[in-house]
Protein backbone atom coordinates (compact mmCIF):
# COMPACT_ATOMS: atom_id res chain seq x y z
CA UNK A 1 0.00 0.00 0.00
CA UNK A 2 2.80 2.44 0.92
CA UNK A 3 4.56 1.81 -2.40
CA UNK A 4 1.33 2.33 -4.37
CA UNK A 5 0.66 5.65 -2.63
CA UNK A 6 4.17 6.85 -3.35
CA UNK A 7 3.82 5.96 -7.03
CA UNK A 8 0.47 7.77 -7.15
CA UNK A 9 1.87 10.98 -5.65
CA UNK A 10 5.01 10.79 -7.76
CA UNK A 11 2.89 10.83 -10.92
CA UNK A 12 0.74 13.69 -9.58
CA UNK A 13 3.78 15.82 -8.76
CA UNK A 14 5.36 15.14 -12.14
CA UNK A 15 2.16 16.27 -13.87
CA UNK A 16 2.04 19.47 -11.79
CA UNK A 17 5.67 20.17 -12.55
CA UNK A 18 5.13 19.85 -16.29
CA UNK A 19 2.17 22.26 -16.19
CA UNK A 20 4.10 24.82 -14.15
CA UNK A 21 7.19 24.97 -16.32
CA UNK A 22 5.07 25.33 -19.45
CA UNK A 23 3.59 28.65 -18.18
CA UNK A 24 5.08 32.16 -17.85
CA UNK A 25 6.58 33.97 -14.83
CA UNK A 26 9.28 33.20 -12.25
CA UNK A 27 6.92 31.61 -9.69
CA UNK A 28 6.18 28.62 -11.82
CA UNK A 29 9.77 27.47 -12.40
CA UNK A 30 10.53 27.86 -8.67
CA UNK A 31 7.48 25.91 -7.64
CA UNK A 32 8.19 23.48 -10.41
CA UNK A 33 11.71 22.89 -9.15
CA UNK A 34 10.42 22.33 -5.58
CA UNK A 35 7.89 19.85 -6.89
CA UNK A 36 10.58 18.05 -8.84
CA UNK A 37 12.70 17.71 -5.70
CA UNK A 38 9.67 16.33 -3.86
CA UNK A 39 9.07 13.93 -6.74
CA UNK A 40 12.62 12.60 -6.55
CA UNK A 41 12.38 12.16 -2.77
CA UNK A 42 8.99 10.44 -2.97
CA UNK A 43 10.36 8.11 -5.59
CA UNK A 44 13.77 7.28 -4.13
CA UNK A 45 14.29 9.13 -0.87
CA UNK A 46 13.96 6.29 1.59
CA UNK A 47 15.05 3.46 -0.68
CA UNK A 48 18.02 2.82 1.60
CA UNK A 49 15.76 2.22 4.60
CA UNK A 50 12.90 0.37 2.89
CA UNK A 51 14.13 -2.92 4.36
CA UNK A 52 14.82 -1.46 7.81
CA UNK A 53 12.33 1.30 8.69
CA UNK A 54 13.01 3.21 11.86
CA UNK A 55 11.01 2.02 14.85
CA UNK A 56 8.41 4.49 16.08
CA UNK A 57 9.06 5.66 19.60
CA UNK A 58 11.84 3.19 20.45
CA UNK A 59 13.21 4.22 23.84
CA UNK A 60 16.46 3.56 25.64
CA UNK A 61 16.41 1.14 28.55
CA UNK A 62 17.17 3.06 31.75
CA UNK A 63 18.06 2.20 35.32
CA UNK A 64 16.42 3.54 38.46
CA UNK A 65 17.84 2.08 41.65
CA UNK A 66 17.78 -1.71 41.51
CA UNK A 67 15.49 -1.96 38.48
CA UNK A 68 15.61 -1.50 34.73
CA UNK A 69 12.91 0.71 33.26
CA UNK A 70 11.52 1.04 29.76
CA UNK A 71 9.01 3.76 28.97
CA UNK A 72 8.53 4.35 32.68
CA UNK A 73 7.75 0.72 33.54
CA UNK A 74 9.95 -1.92 35.22
CA UNK A 75 11.70 -4.29 32.82
CA UNK A 76 12.85 -7.81 33.61
CA UNK A 77 14.84 -9.64 30.96
CA UNK A 78 14.60 -13.14 29.55
CA UNK A 79 17.32 -13.51 26.96
CA UNK A 80 20.09 -15.55 25.44
CA UNK A 81 23.64 -15.59 24.11
CA UNK A 82 24.57 -16.02 20.44
CA UNK A 83 28.15 -14.80 20.30
CA UNK A 84 28.42 -15.59 16.58
CA UNK A 85 26.00 -13.08 15.02
CA UNK A 86 28.55 -10.63 13.59
CA UNK A 87 30.76 -13.38 12.17
CA UNK A 88 27.82 -15.01 10.41
CA UNK A 89 26.67 -11.68 8.96
CA UNK A 90 29.85 -11.14 6.95
CA UNK A 91 29.06 -13.65 4.20
CA UNK A 92 25.80 -13.68 2.26
CA UNK A 93 25.44 -17.47 2.52
CA UNK A 94 25.56 -17.49 6.36
CA UNK A 95 23.62 -14.28 7.00
CA UNK A 96 20.19 -16.01 6.97
CA UNK A 97 21.23 -17.89 10.13
CA UNK A 98 21.41 -14.55 11.94
CA UNK A 99 17.93 -13.49 10.89
CA UNK A 100 16.59 -16.96 11.73
CA UNK A 101 18.12 -16.84 15.23
CA UNK A 102 16.75 -13.39 16.01
CA UNK A 103 13.33 -14.42 14.69
CA UNK A 104 13.41 -17.59 16.79
CA UNK A 105 14.31 -15.55 19.88
CA UNK A 106 11.45 -13.15 19.27
CA UNK A 107 9.00 -16.03 18.80
CA UNK A 108 10.00 -17.34 22.24
CA UNK A 109 9.34 -13.93 23.78
CA UNK A 110 13.03 -13.25 24.43
CA UNK A 111 13.95 -9.58 24.55
CA UNK A 112 17.76 -9.35 24.83
CA UNK A 113 20.58 -11.14 23.01
CA UNK A 114 24.19 -10.91 24.16
CA UNK A 115 26.71 -11.08 21.33
CA UNK A 116 30.27 -10.11 20.44
CA UNK A 117 30.98 -6.66 19.00
CA UNK A 118 34.66 -7.55 18.65
CA UNK A 119 36.97 -9.71 16.58
CA UNK A 120 40.57 -8.56 16.90
CA UNK A 121 43.02 -9.97 14.35
CA UNK A 122 42.57 -13.30 12.61
CA UNK A 123 39.87 -14.43 10.18
CA UNK A 124 37.13 -11.91 9.38
CA UNK A 125 38.54 -9.53 11.98
CA UNK A 126 36.63 -6.35 12.68
CA UNK A 127 39.85 -4.70 13.89
CA UNK A 128 42.67 -5.88 11.64
CA UNK A 129 45.36 -3.99 13.51
CA UNK A 130 45.24 -1.10 16.00
CA UNK A 131 42.90 1.52 14.53
CA UNK A 132 42.49 -0.36 11.24
CA UNK A 133 39.01 -1.78 10.60
CA UNK A 134 37.50 -4.00 7.92
CA UNK A 135 34.48 -2.08 6.59
CA UNK A 136 33.00 -5.34 5.33
CA UNK A 137 32.88 -6.71 8.90
CA UNK A 138 31.65 -3.41 10.31
CA UNK A 139 28.75 -3.62 7.87
CA UNK A 140 28.08 -7.11 9.23
CA UNK A 141 27.72 -5.63 12.73
CA UNK A 142 25.50 -2.93 11.22
CA UNK A 143 23.32 -5.72 9.86
CA UNK A 144 23.09 -7.48 13.23
CA UNK A 145 21.88 -4.30 14.93
CA UNK A 146 19.43 -3.43 12.16
CA UNK A 147 18.05 -6.96 12.00
CA UNK A 148 17.67 -7.14 15.79
CA UNK A 149 15.67 -3.91 15.62
CA UNK A 150 13.38 -5.47 13.01
CA UNK A 151 12.62 -8.40 15.31
CA UNK A 152 12.14 -6.37 18.49
CA UNK A 153 15.34 -7.71 20.08
CA UNK A 154 17.78 -5.52 22.00
CA UNK A 155 21.49 -6.32 22.10
CA UNK A 156 23.98 -6.52 24.94
CA UNK A 157 27.21 -5.89 23.01
CA UNK A 158 30.49 -7.12 24.49
CA UNK A 159 33.55 -5.05 23.51
CA UNK A 160 36.59 -7.29 24.13
CA UNK A 161 37.46 -10.77 25.34
CA UNK A 162 39.61 -11.60 28.34
CA UNK A 163 40.13 -14.98 26.68
CA UNK A 164 42.04 -15.67 23.45
CA UNK A 165 39.16 -16.57 21.09
CA UNK A 166 38.42 -13.69 18.69
CA UNK A 167 41.66 -11.97 19.63
CA UNK A 168 40.97 -10.68 23.10
CA UNK A 169 43.50 -8.97 25.32
CA UNK A 170 46.22 -11.31 24.00
CA UNK A 171 45.93 -9.77 20.53
CA UNK A 172 46.30 -6.24 21.89
CA UNK A 173 49.44 -7.24 23.80
CA UNK A 174 50.89 -8.93 20.71
CA UNK A 175 50.25 -5.80 18.62
CA UNK A 176 52.10 -3.61 21.11
CA UNK A 177 54.93 -6.12 21.47
CA UNK A 178 55.44 -6.40 17.70
CA UNK A 179 55.54 -2.61 17.35
CA UNK A 180 58.24 -2.49 20.02
CA UNK A 181 56.23 -0.31 22.40
CA UNK A 182 54.84 -2.95 24.77
CA UNK A 183 55.93 -2.83 28.40
CA UNK A 184 55.51 -6.58 28.88
CA UNK A 185 54.61 -9.74 26.99
CA UNK A 186 52.23 -10.71 29.79
CA UNK A 187 48.58 -10.81 28.72
CA UNK A 188 47.72 -8.78 31.79
CA UNK A 189 49.71 -5.83 30.42
CA UNK A 190 46.49 -5.16 28.51
CA UNK A 191 45.26 -3.58 31.73
CA UNK A 192 48.28 -1.43 32.67
CA UNK A 193 50.25 -0.63 29.49
CA UNK A 194 49.46 3.00 28.44
CA UNK A 195 49.97 2.21 24.74
CA UNK A 196 47.48 -0.66 24.89
CA UNK A 197 44.99 1.47 26.77
CA UNK A 198 45.29 3.97 23.92
CA UNK A 199 44.65 1.17 21.39
CA UNK A 200 41.52 0.10 23.23
CA UNK A 201 40.17 3.61 23.73
CA UNK A 202 40.53 4.22 20.01
CA UNK A 203 38.57 1.04 19.41
CA UNK A 204 35.84 2.14 21.82
CA UNK A 205 35.58 5.56 20.19
CA UNK A 206 35.32 4.02 16.72
CA UNK A 207 32.61 1.54 17.71
CA UNK A 208 30.49 3.88 19.81
CA UNK A 209 30.46 6.61 17.17
CA UNK A 210 29.98 4.22 14.23
CA UNK A 211 27.15 5.34 11.93
CA UNK A 212 25.15 2.29 10.90
CA UNK A 213 25.33 1.94 7.12
CA UNK A 214 21.79 0.50 7.03
CA UNK A 215 19.81 2.59 9.52
CA UNK A 216 21.91 5.75 9.48
CA UNK A 217 21.97 5.82 13.29
CA UNK A 218 25.18 6.11 15.30
CA UNK A 219 25.58 3.17 17.67
CA UNK A 220 25.66 5.47 20.69
CA UNK A 221 22.26 6.86 19.65
CA UNK A 222 20.57 3.54 18.86
CA UNK A 223 18.12 2.20 21.49
CA UNK A 224 18.36 -1.24 19.87
CA UNK A 225 21.52 -1.61 21.92
CA UNK A 226 20.39 -2.60 25.42
CA UNK A 227 23.79 -1.97 26.99
CA UNK A 228 27.55 -2.20 26.49
CA UNK A 229 29.60 -4.88 28.20
CA UNK A 230 33.15 -3.74 28.79
CA UNK A 231 34.97 -7.10 28.74
CA UNK A 232 33.97 -10.74 28.81
CA UNK A 233 35.06 -12.42 32.08
CA UNK A 234 37.93 -10.10 33.11
CA UNK A 235 40.76 -11.56 35.17
CA UNK A 236 44.15 -10.07 36.09
CA UNK A 237 45.89 -12.91 37.87
CA UNK A 238 49.25 -11.15 38.04
CA UNK A 239 47.70 -8.76 40.58
CA UNK A 240 45.46 -10.74 42.98
CA UNK A 241 44.86 -7.59 45.03
CA UNK A 242 42.57 -6.40 42.25
CA UNK A 243 44.06 -2.90 42.08
CA UNK A 244 45.23 -3.17 38.47
CA UNK A 245 41.89 -4.36 37.10
CA UNK A 246 39.99 -1.86 39.24
CA UNK A 247 42.01 1.04 37.84
CA UNK A 248 41.42 -0.14 34.26
CA UNK A 249 37.68 -0.58 34.83
CA UNK A 250 37.35 2.90 36.33
CA UNK A 251 39.28 4.44 33.43
CA UNK A 252 37.43 2.64 30.64
CA UNK A 253 33.95 2.99 32.12
CA UNK A 254 34.46 6.76 32.52
CA UNK A 255 35.75 6.96 28.93
CA UNK A 256 32.70 5.15 27.54
CA UNK A 257 30.31 7.38 29.47
CA UNK A 258 32.11 10.47 28.19
CA UNK A 259 31.15 9.38 24.66
CA UNK A 260 27.82 7.67 25.22
CA UNK A 261 25.45 8.85 27.94
CA UNK A 262 22.44 7.05 26.44
CA UNK A 263 23.30 3.44 27.11
CA UNK A 264 23.69 1.36 30.23
CA UNK A 265 27.09 -0.16 30.98
CA UNK A 266 28.11 -3.37 32.71
CA UNK A 267 31.49 -5.03 33.18
CA UNK A 268 31.07 -8.68 32.18
CA UNK A 269 32.20 -10.23 35.48
CA UNK A 270 31.95 -13.88 36.44
CA UNK A 271 30.86 -12.77 39.90
CA UNK A 272 33.66 -14.03 42.14
CA UNK A 273 34.32 -12.28 45.45
CA UNK A 274 37.78 -10.79 45.99
CA UNK A 275 40.43 -11.43 48.66
CA UNK A 276 39.05 -8.86 51.11
CA UNK A 277 35.43 -9.96 50.83
CA UNK A 278 33.90 -11.97 53.71
CA UNK A 279 32.06 -14.02 51.07
CA UNK A 280 35.26 -15.35 49.50
CA UNK A 281 35.04 -18.42 51.76
CA UNK A 282 31.28 -18.75 52.17
CA UNK A 283 30.06 -18.17 48.60
CA UNK A 284 32.99 -18.47 46.19
CA UNK A 285 33.35 -21.97 44.73
CA UNK A 286 36.86 -22.47 46.12
CA UNK A 287 39.95 -20.48 47.19
CA UNK A 288 41.18 -19.99 43.60
CA UNK A 289 38.19 -17.78 42.81
CA UNK A 290 39.33 -15.02 45.18
CA UNK A 291 42.79 -14.54 43.66
CA UNK A 292 41.86 -13.87 40.02
CA UNK A 293 42.28 -10.11 40.30
CA UNK A 294 38.54 -9.42 40.11
CA UNK A 295 36.09 -8.62 42.91
CA UNK A 296 32.35 -8.58 42.33
CA UNK A 297 31.52 -6.00 44.98
CA UNK A 298 34.41 -3.62 44.42
CA UNK A 299 34.23 -3.74 40.62
CA UNK A 300 30.45 -3.44 40.43
CA UNK A 301 30.43 -0.45 42.77
CA UNK A 302 32.18 1.77 40.19
CA UNK A 303 30.12 4.90 39.57
CA UNK A 304 29.81 4.50 35.81
CA UNK A 305 28.76 0.83 36.00
CA UNK A 306 24.97 0.75 35.78
CA UNK A 307 24.32 -2.89 36.58
CA UNK A 308 26.22 -5.91 37.85
CA UNK A 309 26.87 -9.03 35.81
CA UNK A 310 27.37 -12.62 36.96
CA UNK A 311 27.95 -15.99 35.26
CA UNK A 312 26.71 -19.39 36.43
CA UNK A 313 28.76 -22.51 35.68
CA UNK A 314 28.62 -24.67 38.79
CA UNK A 315 29.46 -27.80 36.79
CA UNK A 316 32.73 -26.18 35.66
CA UNK A 317 33.63 -24.92 39.13
CA UNK A 318 32.90 -28.18 40.98
CA UNK A 319 33.84 -31.58 39.57
CA UNK A 320 33.36 -33.60 42.74
CA UNK A 321 29.73 -32.66 43.45
CA UNK A 322 26.61 -34.39 42.20
CA UNK A 323 23.95 -32.61 40.19
CA UNK A 324 21.64 -31.81 43.11
CA UNK A 325 24.52 -30.35 45.12
CA UNK A 326 25.46 -28.16 42.17
CA UNK A 327 21.88 -27.01 41.74
CA UNK A 328 21.68 -26.08 45.42
CA UNK A 329 24.92 -24.15 45.06
CA UNK A 330 23.54 -22.21 42.08
CA UNK A 331 20.58 -21.09 44.20
CA UNK A 332 22.96 -19.96 46.95
CA UNK A 333 25.19 -18.16 44.39
CA UNK A 334 22.26 -16.27 42.88
CA UNK A 335 20.64 -15.34 46.17
CA UNK A 336 23.96 -13.97 47.43
CA UNK A 337 24.43 -11.64 44.45
CA UNK A 338 20.82 -10.50 44.43
CA UNK A 339 21.11 -9.73 48.14
CA UNK A 340 24.31 -7.74 47.48
CA UNK A 341 22.57 -5.67 44.82
CA UNK A 342 19.38 -5.21 46.82
CA UNK A 343 21.09 -4.05 49.99
CA UNK A 344 24.56 -2.69 49.19
CA UNK A 345 25.20 -1.94 45.53
CA UNK A 346 21.65 -0.70 44.91
CA UNK A 347 21.91 -1.74 41.26
CA UNK A 348 20.27 -4.40 39.09
CA UNK A 349 22.13 -7.66 38.54
CA UNK A 350 21.92 -9.72 35.37
CA UNK A 351 23.10 -13.30 35.14
CA UNK A 352 24.51 -12.82 31.67
CA UNK A 353 25.63 -16.42 31.14
CA UNK A 354 24.26 -19.64 32.57
CA UNK A 355 24.59 -23.15 31.29
CA UNK A 356 25.11 -26.86 31.90
CA UNK A 357 27.58 -28.91 29.87
CA UNK A 358 26.32 -32.04 28.13
CA UNK A 359 29.81 -33.52 28.59
CA UNK A 360 29.48 -33.98 32.36
CA UNK A 361 29.95 -37.61 33.36
CA UNK A 362 26.54 -37.81 35.03
CA UNK A 363 24.75 -35.65 32.46
CA UNK A 364 21.11 -36.33 31.65
CA UNK A 365 19.04 -34.09 29.34
CA UNK A 366 16.45 -33.55 32.09
CA UNK A 367 19.12 -31.88 34.25
CA UNK A 368 19.22 -28.82 32.01
CA UNK A 369 15.51 -28.21 32.36
CA UNK A 370 15.75 -28.64 36.15
CA UNK A 371 18.73 -26.32 36.56
CA UNK A 372 17.41 -23.66 34.18
CA UNK A 373 14.04 -23.72 35.93
CA UNK A 374 15.78 -23.12 39.26
CA UNK A 375 17.61 -20.11 37.78
CA UNK A 376 14.55 -18.60 36.13
CA UNK A 377 12.37 -19.18 39.20
CA UNK A 378 14.82 -17.16 41.31
CA UNK A 379 14.68 -14.31 38.78
CA UNK A 380 10.88 -14.44 38.80
CA UNK A 381 10.68 -14.37 42.61
CA UNK A 382 13.01 -11.36 42.71
CA UNK A 383 10.91 -9.62 40.06
CA UNK A 384 7.72 -10.24 42.07
CA UNK A 385 9.34 -8.43 45.00
CA UNK A 386 10.60 -5.65 42.69
CA UNK A 387 14.11 -6.78 43.53
CA UNK A 388 17.45 -6.43 41.77
CA UNK A 389 17.44 -9.82 40.04
CA UNK A 390 16.85 -8.21 36.65
CA UNK A 391 17.24 -11.09 34.22
CA UNK A 392 19.19 -14.06 32.90
CA UNK A 393 20.72 -14.97 29.53
CA UNK A 394 21.23 -18.64 28.68
CA UNK A 395 24.51 -19.75 27.09
CA UNK A 396 23.83 -20.41 24.26
CA UNK A 397 21.28 -20.74 21.44
CA UNK A 398 21.80 -21.73 17.80
CA UNK A 399 19.65 -22.56 14.83
CA UNK A 400 19.72 -25.86 12.97
CA UNK A 401 22.82 -26.66 10.92
CA UNK A 402 25.42 -24.92 13.12
CA UNK A 403 26.96 -27.84 14.98
CA UNK A 404 30.53 -26.77 14.11
CA UNK A 405 30.02 -23.46 15.95
CA UNK A 406 28.39 -24.92 19.03
CA UNK A 407 30.00 -26.10 22.25
CA UNK A 408 28.90 -28.48 24.98
CA UNK A 409 26.37 -25.89 26.20
CA UNK A 410 24.75 -25.14 22.83
CA UNK A 411 21.03 -25.64 22.28
CA UNK A 412 18.77 -25.46 19.25
CA UNK A 413 15.55 -24.53 21.11
CA UNK A 414 13.12 -26.27 18.76
CA UNK A 415 15.12 -29.49 19.10
CA UNK A 416 14.87 -29.35 22.89
CA UNK A 417 11.13 -29.16 23.70
CA UNK A 418 11.55 -28.92 27.52
CA UNK A 419 13.91 -25.92 27.19
CA UNK A 420 11.70 -24.32 24.56
CA UNK A 421 8.61 -24.71 26.76
CA UNK A 422 10.39 -23.38 29.86
CA UNK A 423 11.75 -20.40 27.95
CA UNK A 424 8.34 -19.38 26.63
CA UNK A 425 6.71 -19.84 30.05
CA UNK A 426 9.26 -17.52 31.63
CA UNK A 427 8.94 -15.01 28.79
CA UNK A 428 5.22 -14.80 29.50
CA UNK A 429 5.23 -14.64 33.29
CA UNK A 430 7.71 -11.74 33.49
CA UNK A 431 5.65 -9.18 31.49
CA UNK A 432 2.48 -10.47 33.13
CA UNK A 433 3.83 -9.14 36.44
CA UNK A 434 3.73 -5.62 35.01
CA UNK A 435 0.51 -6.13 33.06
CA UNK A 436 2.33 -5.71 29.76
CA UNK A 437 0.87 -8.67 27.85
CA UNK A 438 -1.93 -6.69 26.24
CA UNK A 439 0.38 -3.84 25.28
CA UNK A 440 2.67 -6.00 23.15
CA UNK A 441 1.25 -7.86 20.17
CA UNK A 442 4.00 -10.49 20.24
CA UNK A 443 3.40 -11.26 23.92
CA UNK A 444 -0.36 -11.20 23.38
CA UNK A 445 -0.16 -13.90 20.73
CA UNK A 446 2.53 -15.93 22.49
CA UNK A 447 1.05 -15.89 25.96
CA UNK A 448 -2.73 -15.93 25.39
CA UNK A 449 -2.78 -19.74 25.63
CA UNK A 450 -0.45 -19.91 28.62
CA UNK A 451 -2.43 -18.19 31.34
Amino acid sequence: MKKDLRSHWSLRLLTIYRKMVSGNGMLYPILGFASCVAFIYMSFGDLKFSRFPKERGLSFVERNGTQFFLDGKPLYVNGWNSYWLMGHSVEENTRPKVSAMLQAGAKMGLTVCRTWAFNDGGYNALQISPGQFDERVFKALDYVIAEARQHGIRLLLSLVNNLQPYGGKTQYVNWAWKEGIGLSSSNDSFFFDPSIRKYFKNYLLTVLTRKNSITGIEYRNDPTIFAWELINEPRCMTDPSGDTLQDWLEDMSAFIKSIDKNHLLTIGLEGFYGPKSPKKKTVNPEEWASVLGSDFMRNSNITHVDFASVHIYADQWFHHLGFEEKRNYVAKWMHSHIEDCDKELKKPVMFTEYGLSDQNKDYQPSQREQLYRTILDIIYKSAKKKGSGAGALVWQFFVKGMAEYSDDFGIVPRESPPIFKLTVEHSCRLPRLQGLIQENENFKQLCSKRK
